[in-house]
């Protein structure tokens, strides 16, 4: 059976308005050529979808299942001529992800660049949370993916792996516990520590930490940045918590050196959390497929 899109149009517009002639002028095209291709459309059927009245026209039952029918192939077709518009360029994606600051300061800006050189329609807004908090901007929409730290009950929201990562402590070269190969953070709370700002994510969990062992943290100095924190290390203005990643990092280009973390807490299983396959946008289904190949 042939059918087109102006059909199902047709079919959507006479719905809404009730009337052949406003959904004629809504389209537009002239009321005899509509009259014409909805009865050249119901022959085809071989059903009537409408009951015509005196005051308008009514859906008949075979008519709502073809008009529901019609309203799904019309909503792919609307998603395939936005794709096709991004595409070119004539449309900007804008995606929001929220994550922890290891993820945003550390892991993600990695591994985003080469999804940004495959989608350059695609404009990224990294939001910078508490794992708790990540959840909540996936659930309220704020936010459409989120990365958070595994440990975290996961209330809600559809979860899957992205990446593990240990915390370590950064001592300069030749400070005591750059001997070690492991320490705690017991034992590293009697040094001045440099840190981030007191409101970053990060920050809070590790101060956190540090009261839950009635030791306060004594904070020399507060640094924009993991390098920026790294740089303080190196220059022996005190020691630091970072993620592995950049203190090996660091540990190449600097005189510091990495010591591991004992405790369990210091290894992060990193998931990645959205509301529901269904609730993502095409791109970000792209986003979040490369992001779970990203896994180790």
């Amino acid at each position: 059976m042939h059918f087109d899109l102006s059909d199902l149009r047709l079919l959507s517009a006479i719905t809404a308005s009730g009337s052949l002639s406003k959904a004629a002028a809504s389209i537009p095209v002239a009321v005899s050529a509509a009259s014409t291709r909805l009865r050249l459309f119901e022959e085809r059927c071989g059903v009537n979808l409408f009951i015509r009245k005196a005051d308008g026209m009514q859906l008949t039952p075979a008519g709502r299942l073809v008009l529901d029918a019609a309203s799904s192939v019309l909503g792919e077709a609307q998603k395939l001529q936005d794709t096709l518009k991004e595409l070119a360029g004539q449309r900007r994606i804008t995606l929001r992800l929220a994550a922890t600051t290891v993820t945003t300061s550390s892991l993600l800006p990695a591994v985003l660049g080469s999804f940004l050189a495959d989608y350059p329609e695609v404009d990224l807004q990294l939001a910078e949370y508490r794992s708790a908090d990540v959840m909540r901007a996936v659930l309220t929409g704020e936010c459409e993916i989120g990365v958070y730290d595994g440990s975290v009950i996961s209330d809600g929201v559809m979860s899957l792996p992205f990446r593990r990562e240990r915390l370590v402590m950064l001592v300069p070269a030749g400070h005591p516990l750059a001997e070690l190969d492991q320490t705690r953070l017991r034992d590293a709370l009697g040094y001045p520590f440099i840190g981030m700002a007191a409101e970053r994510a990060m920050q809070r969990f590790i101060e956190e930490r540090a009261l839950k062992l009635a030791m306060p943290l004594q904070i020399r100095v507060r640094a924009p940045s993991f390098e920026a924190i790294a740089q303080l290390v190196a220059q022996r203005a005190g020691v630091a918590m970072l993620p592995e990643t950049t203190a090996r990092r660091m540990e190449q280009e600097l005189p510091v050196r990495t010591v591991l973390l004992e405790e369990a807490w210091a290894t992060l299983e990193l998931r990645l959390c959205i509301k529901g396959w269904e609730s993502l946008s095409s791109h970000g289904r792209q986003l979040v497929s490369f992001l779970s190949g990203q896994s180790e």
